[in-house]
């Protein structure tokens, strides 16, 4: 179950006096993630659902391909993974030795070099023909915020939603990192088989940054939209490996950076 907040006492400075009020803060602790008992990353999330953002983060770091490749997970401790992989797969791993330390606000701290963020998704993007209604988008919002319940408990939750080119709710995760909501989220769909999500648009509930699009990306997405803006490199990244990419999104509307010919405009 999802750790998401701790109640603590404050002071609240309201109408030119101080009064003593209950708060709840996003609760915020380290993961290691192991690979046959190595370490291989630490990252700061929200305690819950930690065998699925193991099994997120290794997807999308291009270490596991699917959920066969995996013997078992191992929860050792409340704040350590440990991911046994067939033996048949381990011949096959990139090096190990790699170490990915990462922070909840950067999916890609510790990386040597900006060659080893990019990564080769084993889907085609550029060849899905997901169309997705204009108006559908303006939507999105405020079905986000009936399901992200953590987020309005403490108010520094994340969340990352999936849709249907309908905008049928589907699923989400939530964590005080947005590269972990993501990488959750990516678990979860996983271990239940529905990898790649060629049918589904993704929901960010904060900016779009590099690695979100590149995890996006490694899952199939080829329609994401976020409520804040893209960074210049998730633009690049989106257009370069065919992702639809929305920013600012409103009830009002929204920005269109990249691929908009997956975004239909009703003609009646």
């Amino acid at each position: 179950m999802l750790q998401t907040g701790r109640k603590i006492d404050i002071r609240k400075w309201k109408a030119d006096a101080f009064e003593s009020k209950e708060d709840v803060v996003a609760i915020e602790e380290p993961l290691q993630i192991l690979v046959q008992n190595k370490a291989i990353s630490i990252t700061m999330r929200t305690p819950g659902d930690d065998k699925a953002l193991a099994l997120g983060f290794l997807f999308t770091e291009g270490i596991l391909k699917s959920f066969s490749q995996v013997e078992d997970i191992i929860q050792t401790d409340e704040n350590s993974v440990n991911v046994l992989l067939e033996e048949s797969v381990l011949q096959q791993l990139p090096d190990l030795q790699k170490n990915f330390y990462t922070t909840s606000s950067c999916g890609v701290c510790g990386k040597s070099s900006i060659d080893k963020i990019y990564q080769i998704s084993s889907f085609d993007i550029k060849s899905n023909n997901l169309k997705v209604e204009a108006k559908i988008f303006t939507h999105l919002q405020d079905r986000l915020l009936n399901v992200q319940t953590a987020f309005q408990e403490t108010g520094g939750i994340h969340a990352a939603v999936l849709f249907d080119a309908q905008g049928n709710y589907f699923y989400h995760s939530e964590d005080v990192g947005r590269h972990n909501a993501l990488d959750k989220l990516i678990g979860h769909v996983m271990i239940a088989g529905k990898l790649p999500l060629t049918k589904y648009i993704l929901l960010l509930s904060g900016r779009s940054s590099f690695e979100l699009i590149q995890k996006a990306a490694m899952a199939g997405i080829s329609v994401v939209c976020a409520v804040g803006a893209p960074s210049s490199l998730a633009v690049d990244l989106a257009e370069n490996v065919g992702i639809t990419l929305l920013g600012f999104l409103k009830k009002t509307g929204y920005n269109v950076y990249s691929h908009p010919e997956r975004i239909l405009i009703d003609a009646s």
